[in-house]
């Protein structure tokens, strides 16, 4: 319904229009750093016998009670069971989350189809088999005697939770499109986001039918809150997608959802036909659970152009700041930092500053974005480095040739590298807030991205660079960081934090490998190898008794495409389990790889030609000069110890064009047109090279 503009401001104090600071507090600790305030607070969730819904709870706290688990026997740790439950495939994308309920595990798979699985023996107690075809799911709901889940074509599907039959099936049409969102149940009611259209609403629907309650739009629409935030008409085109499951807090009456990216002219980098701060885009918005009532909302970046929408599930937790419980809000995860709201009204206990960022008139941008007081929990700068520095996976290490910026930096048609990248810092990983320590959190990922309107997608993350990450445990009451531990794969992509009362972290890795830590330090503690790469969160459950952890290892393609492991892997340990690891499968490559195939040097007569494109069905070299990314011809050579390969610059290109080997350091030349190089590679390994002209294009040599 529409809302008037004053009432935009009432118990918002944070993000409102034109808000250029957000409340005073110092940010000194607090009394007891990182120690909860009260006993834990279960939003709900029955017991600590189930893990009952995707982030366990409603409060997303990815937190079990269960303790038998500890670091004194979790060395002892072994598989339960294993079922492959479609029979083992090794194909698809995998990012739905079991969850468990009166000791049955609930799990959709590649192919969407649902299963149930007797969490004491893992055999498969009933399937649902699509009928719609395949589509991206995140996890099921269960509530009312009835597991929900999506269906192709924008359907919300229930099932009886003893037999998965057919309950209902409803058709939700001119919302957005619905799928790569855990379904959440509370009280009666299912709340849903949609992903990838135009404009998309969040949802609330009657679980037991289907139908409709409310809906709220991401882009703020004629004669509602926030569409004079849009430039005339573009918030019909805004986006602005709620593509993760929110928070809910049944106390307050409250529902917490995250919006996504405002885009313009069909990309999130175009802001030049949107002014304004774009609402609700890049928000959380706090909404009434039975009306869908706006109440306050928190934009973290303002008319964003670089796909760094913090749409993480949010996390509540009550936690002491300043010598006073405050009933906190936890959000934000592309930028890696985190904003610390005050879920009764949005204000900020720590402080949030609009600092001045970085203009271009021609993408419309806003001068100030908001950071909080204390910093982010992960770099905001690329650091170009000397040629030579082999430092793998090294944050602040530069893909060279590019324009190097902080966060925040605009572009246009010259792409400017920014870290975290759009795929994070975090992403759509669950976070995790623990009871016994006080403490949130996190995987992400180094992974940064250069950012300009002349690229197809959200950015291009640069062909060569390390995509790697790590773990971080941040308190909550001061929002700063406790630990950080380097990992050697990105984490920001479904590799969700499960806490415990034991005060262990377990997180699986796109490597197939579940991981056990200290949650106190992140010392590793234990690993097991579950055969496929794991984009989702673990579990933990109780049946007769006994006390067992969850996981699902299915493989997606973010960010390691097709080289991530696949599978269909749902497991339980046990201690004193004694079913084996799984074989261990090629593990990703962790470098970001050149477009095309590889090409026999022997084909090619050992020769690069630069800026130019390569036909290799034909083995013929482009004729006209080109800066695609694809612009190396080969752009994948593969040659022998010892060869030397020529790179040259045809006659008729316009421009000086160049080979800088990144990053041994090997050499680094230009080119006039009409000029070669030559250099020969007397070691094994793989030298990626890009251009000095335009970074885009680029090329390895593989040598073997």
């Amino acid at each position: 319904m529409p809302i008037q503009r004053r009432e935009l401001l009432k118990g918002a104090a944070v993000a409102a229009v034109g808000t250029a600071l957000v409340e005073t507090e110092s940010t000194a600790a607090s009394a007891h750093p990182g120690q909860p305030a009260r006993p834990p607070l279960t939003f709900s969730t029955p017991g600590g016998k189930d893990f009952p819904k995707v982030g366990g709870n409603l409060g997303n706290q990815n937190y079990t009670a269960l303790s038998g688990i500890d670091r004194a026997n979790v060395r002892r740790l072994g598989g339960a069971w294993v079922n492959r439950i479609e029979g083992g495939i090794t194909t698809g994308t995998n990012q739905s989350t079991a969850v468990a309920v009166d000791g049955v595990l609930y799990i959709e798979s590649a192919l969407g189809n649902v299963f149930a699985v007797d969490g004491r023996t893992g055999v498969t107690k009933w399937q649902y088999t699509q009928t719609r075809g395949t589509v991206t799911r995140r996890g099921v709901g269960v509530g009312q005697g009835m597991v929900f889940t999506h269906g192709k074509g924008n359907w919300i599907i229930a099932l009886d939770q003893e037999t998965g039959a057919v309950v209902w099936e409803r058709q939700i049409l001119g919302y957005g499109t619905m799928e790569k969102v855990a379904v959440t149940y509370h009280d009666g009611m299912l709340y849903v986001g949609t992903h990838d259209s135009d404009r998309a609403a969040a949802l609330a629907l009657d679980a037991s039918n289907g139908d409709l309650v409310w809906h709220f739009w991401g882009a703020a629409g004629q004669g509602e809150l926030g569409n004079d935030t849009w430039e005339g008409d573009s918030w019909q085109t805004g986006g602005a997608t709620p593509w993760q499951h929110p928070a809910i807090d049944p106390e307050l009456g409250l529902v917490y959802w995250t919006f996504g990216n405002a885009r313009g002219n069909n990309s999130s980098q175009d802001g030049s036909g949107r002014a304004g701060e774009n609402l609700f885009s890049s928000s959380i918005v706090a909404m009434d659970l039975k009306t869908g009532e706006y109440r306050w909302h928190f934009q973290s970046v303002h008319h964003n152009i670089w796909d760094m929408d913090n749409v993480m599930p949010p996390v509540l937790a009550d936690v002491k700041i300043h010598g006073r419980v405050r009933k906190i809000l936890v959000y934000g995860s592309k930028s890696g930092m985190y904003f610390i709201l005050d879920r009764t009204d949005g204000s900020a206990p720590l402080g949030i500053d609009e600092v001045p960022v970085p203009q271009d008139a021609r993408q419309k941008t806003w001068p100030t974005q908001p950071f909080p007081r204390q910093g982010g929990w992960t770099e905001n700068r690329v650091v170009n480095q000397p040629l030579g520095t082999e430092v793998p996976g090294d944050p602040n290490r530069a893909v060279p040739n590019y324009i190097q910026a902080s966060l925040y930096t605009p572009h246009w048609d010259v792409p400017v590298l920014s870290t975290p990248g759009h795929g994070g810092g975090a992403c759509w990983n669950h976070h995790s807030y623990s009871h016994s320590t006080g403490l949130v959190y996190t995987g992400f990922g180094y992974v940064a991205a250069a950012h300009s309107l002349t690229e197809s997608s959200n950015g291009l993350r640069p062909p060569g660079e390390y995509q790697t990450g790590g773990i971080v445990a941040v308190d909550p009451s001061t929002n700063l960081v406790r630990w950080k531990k380097r990992m050697p794969y990105s984490l920001a992509h479904g590799n969700g934090v499960l806490s415990t009362a034991s005060d262990i972290l377990f997180i699986g890795q796109p490597d197939g490998n579940l991981l056990a830590l200290d949650a106190h330090s992140g010392k590793s503690l234990w690993q097991w190898q579950t055969g496929a790469a794991i984009s989702s969160s673990p579990l933990m459950y109780e049946v007769d008794g006994e006390q067992y952890l969850a996981v699902y290892a299915g493989g997606t393609d973010i960010p390691y495409g097709s080289s991530a492991p696949r599978g269909d892997f749902l497991w339980a340990f046990k201690i004193g389990g004694n079913v084996r690891p799984a074989p261990t499968p090629a593990p990703p490559v962790v470098r970001r790889p050149v477009s095309g195939t590889a090409v026999e040097g022997s084909t090619v007569n050992n020769t690069v030609v630069l800026a130019r494109t390569y036909n290799a069905t034909t083995g013929q070299v482009g004729t006209t000069e080109s800066t695609a990314v694809n612009g190396m011809a080969p752009t994948w050579l593969r040659v022998p110890v010892g060869t030397t390969v020529t790179f040259v610059n045809p006659a008729d290109n316009v421009n000086v064009h160049g080979a800088t080997q990144f990053f041994e350091g090997l050499f680094d030349v230009k080119l006039k047109p009409g000029e070669s190089f030559r250099y020969t590679f007397r070691k094994r390994g793989e030298y990626f090279f890009n251009d000095c002209y335009s970074p885009r294009p680029t090329g390895k040599v593989e040598v073997y």
